[in-house]
Order: C-alpha cells, then sequence, then structure tokens
C-alpha cells in the first residue's frame, strides 16, 4: 500500500469515526441513535457494494476488450507471417 493510499484511509476512518463520535454525542434518546447508527450502516455498506459491482463490471469489460484486441492483433500478426511465407516461396 503506498503512501498515497494510507493517507486517504486514514482520513476516511477519522472522518467515519468522527461520524459515530457526533452521533453518539448528540442529544438524542439512545434508541433513535442506534436506529440512525444503523441506517448510516446499511446505507454505506449498500453504496460500497455497488462501488463493488461497478468496479468488477468494468475490470470484466477491461479484459474483453484486452482479449478482443488481443485475438484481432494476432489474427493481423498471422496474415503478414503467411504473405512473408508466401514472397519467400
Amino acid at each position: 500500500m503506498n503512501t498515497t493510499s494510507k493517507v486517504l484511509l486514514g482520513i476516511l476512518g477519522a472522518a467515519a469515526a468522527g461520524v459515530v463520535i457526533g452521533l453518539l454525542v448528540a442529544p438524542e434518546k439512545g434508541k433513535d441513535t442506534r436506529k440512525r447508527l444503523k441506517k448510516t450502516a446499511e446505507d454505506w455498506a449498500d453504496s460500497m457494494s455497488h462501488l463493488w459491482a461497478r468496479g468488477k463490471e468494468a475490470t470484466e469489460n477491461i479484459a474483453k476488450d484486452m482479449k478482443e484486441k488481443a485475438g484481432y492483433g494476432k489474427t493481423v500478426a498471422e496474415e503478414k507471417v503467411n504473405k512473408a511465407k508466401e514472397s519467400f516461396s
């Protein structure tokens, strides 16, 4: 993990801790605070799940494109090799 990733992870962790502390110190009933914490956690988990799915889909699309391009490159290379063989025959 590089320095930038560590700093970003630290900032996100500190922000999450700040939100939790803010909710726990808020002048609301414990029951209401717990409900808000649960809802917030569910929302974050849902967002992360969607982000993960989008990243996975993007990675799969990139892999598919690379396979197609590699196949095309292979075909072109084979054609050139065959032409070179024919010209030397």
